[in-house]
């Protein structure tokens, strides 16, 4: 079998370490964040007995934060090749391990000890040669900033190459189900598909963050988004018990797509993203079984303009005004 899942906090840590452990040529790291201590320490251990490492971080979030310095600096002590990712990209978001050169990981979560303990995130690991290949192909041609263009013939989908398209067109193909996970839908074209799928039949199950969550400047469009699609019969709850960091889409309980693409035009249009689109029985059964699972254990998410300012004020976001909620009363 070509792909497995791999679902967090399920799964445990053990799911990603366990490969490292037994990599023996070579490990190629794309990370956003990564600064959980024990992954750290099996990379620093598989270099120490021989395989070659390369890490490919990104320099810093958009408010300039540089939560991979120190992880940065342990590594080059350690003699491991670390380059910042490509400046191509606003930002490379991308999240991904290729072991061996025979096994690629594509995955929702960061390497930080939150993504592995508190939140629903996702991999999918692949042996497809195309694909694994592919995925060396790119980390190559970003490790030293070289165009790089996807093969048509692969389940990979890359941002900023073809991800909108992929994605767009996995929507248009559903015939009676989607079930999404993602932190934010903000992409007016994937928000078009969605209704579309809505006005012809498709039930569409959303699970997305709490308003409040959302950056200042992108809080009218993550909004606007939500209602435009409860406006039309999507049905959008929020996790209860875990953050949603997992960026999941299920169609028709026959084919999936897990990565590290929000839906955005940044990350459609400026970010450096990967994942992958899959129709491997086994891989999707046990999806369908982790989405209706959180969706049990989910809420409606209030999207009135009460619940929007009631979620806005508890948490002393101002953004009332932009959403013109402002004279309302909770």
């Amino acid at each position: 079998m070509s792909h497995r899942l791999i679902v967090l906090p399920d799964d445990t840590p053990e799911a990603i370490l366990a490969p490292i452990n037994a990599a023996t040529r070579a490990l190629n790291i794309r990370m956003f964040l990564f600064t959980d201590p024990t992954l750290l320490g099996a990379v620093l251990a598989a270099k120490q007995r021989g395989v070659q490492v390369r890490v490919m971080l990104n320099p810093a979030r958009r408010d300039g934060a540089s939560e991979n310095e120190e992880t940065r600096q342990v590594l080059d002590a350690a003699g491991i090749e670390v380059r910042d990712s490509s400046p191509a990209f606003a930002l490379t978001h991308q999240k991904s391990m290729v072991i061996d050169d025979t096994i690629g990981f594509v995955e929702s979560l960061n390497w930080e000890t939150r993504d592995l303990t508190e939140t629903r995130d996702y991999a999918v690991t692949t042996t497809d040669k195309l694909e694994v290949a592919e995925m060396v192909r790119c980390f190559e041609a970003d490790w030293v900033q070289t165009e790089f263009e996807p093969d048509p013939a692969s389940k990979l989908i890359w941002c900023p190459n073809n991800g909108r398209e992929r994605i767009a067109a996995f929507i248009d193909d559903a015939k009676k189900t989607l079930w999404l996970q993602n932190e934010r839908y903000q992409d007016t074209v994937i928000i078009e598909r969605l209704v579309r799928a809505l006005n012809r039949g498709v039930e569409v199950h959303i699970m997305a963050r709490q308003p409040h969550k959302l950056k200042s400047d992108k809080l009218v469009e993550g909004v606007g988004g939500l209602r435009i699609m409860e406006d039309v019969g999507a049905k959008i709850h929020r996790l209860k018990n875990l953050k949603l960091h997992g960026k999941m889409l299920l169609a028709d309980e026959k084919r999936a797509i897990v990565g590290s693409i929000n839906l955005t035009p940044g990350s459609f249009d400026a970010r450096r993203e990967l994942a992958i689109e899959t129709d491997a029985h086994h891989l999707v059964e046990r999806l369908v079984e982790v989405s209706h699972h959180d969706w049990k254990h989910s809420h409606r998410l209030d999207l009135s303009d009460e619940g929007l300012l009631a979620d806005l004020q508890k948490h002393g976001v101002d953004g009332a005004s932009k959403l013109a909620i402002a004279n309302k009363d909770p």
